[in-house]
């Protein structure tokens, strides 16, 4: 069952009118045995649809600068909240990347998408790589940005400075704050940077949040392997001064490598290259996406 802001989707989702490239569309829920999933969706578009998915801690608005280009390059966008954070549910027995795949494959089942280009940030990088092991006759293709696949395992101190910054973050949410404005974006930040960080941290104080963050933070965010299962094309988008990564690029020739994928480095962008170089990052995808139509 799903319900929409507008209407029950008993058809494949609710109707609506033509939507212009910076047209907001209206959220939707997916119910899932555990919760329920919010997403939106543009429904209109040639080609192959194209599902974005946020990092851990953050929202499907993430994407709220690089939706509105694909969108007016003639693609059907999906944006979705992972769970425990957006407007999904909160309280969800399992947060990890393995999980995040199931949904989205059975928001495309909901959706009745056949086939999608999947795209993961960071956390979620993870999760696309999996859907596409998994049912790659319902994955036409997958972007990693900025993302955490094929990693190195780190080193016990560096283990141990991130259970720190898990703890962290989980008791104090205004360090997350501190990393995305001292770290994630090194150079440009978009005009509504600040209102965006303060309604991530203070989504972190919701009261229940505690527990979805600690799943995030805890969890295995890069399983070893799963890219050995994809057969797609895959694109490899990464900044050039991801401070995540003492060597970004490094990073991206690894999953390069392990997917067989093409490259686009995103000069002098951070973590979150789809908000700080929306433009750059649609130069990188649309030419991928257009090969897969």
């Amino acid at each position: 069952m799903a319900i929409g802001s507008t209407a029950d989707a008993r058809d494949g989702g609710p109707r609506r009118p033509t939507m212009n490239a910076t047209d907001t569309p209206d959220t939707q829920y997916l119910a899932l045995p555990g919760g329920r999933i919010a997403f939106d969706d543009t429904r209109q578009g040639d080609g192959t649809p194209v599902v974005l998915l946020p990092g851990m801690l953050d929202s499907r608005a993430a994407y709220r600068h690089l939706r509105p280009l694909l969108v007016a390059a003639g693609h059907r966008v999906v944006t979705v909240d992972l769970r425990g954070f957006g407007e999904s549910s909160i309280a969800w027995d399992d947060y990890g990347p393995a999980a995040i795949a199931d949904d989205v494959l059975a928001l495309l089942d909901h959706l009745g998408i056949e086939r999608a280009v999947l795209a993961g940030n960071s956390y979620t990088g993870a999760t696309v790589v999996k859907a596409a092991g998994d049912a790659p006759e319902r994955v036409a293709g997958i972007v990693l940005i900025d993302a955490f696949v094929e990693n190195p395992q780190p080193g016990a101190l560096m283990r141990g400075a991130l259970r720190l910054m898990g703890a962290a973050i989980v008791h104090w949410p205004a360090s997350w704050g501190f990393y995305l404005r001292r770290m994630a974006f090194p150079g440009a930040k978009p005009a509504d940077f600040d209102a965006y960080v303060n309604g991530l941290v203070a989504a972190l104080r919701t009261p229940g949040r505690k527990t979805a963050t600690r799943g995030y933070v805890s969890g295995d965010s890069a399983p070893a392997g799963w890219t050995a299962a994809v057969r797609c094309p895959a694109l490899v988008v990464m900044g050039s001064k991801d401070p995540d990564f003492p060597k970004p690029e490094l990073v991206a020739d690894r999953q390069v490598a392990a997917l067989g994928a093409r490259k686009a480095m995103i000069e002098g962008s951070g973590h979150y290259p789809m908000a700080d170089a929306p433009q750059a990052t649609a130069d990188a995808l649309l030419p991928f996406l257009a090969e897969l139509a």
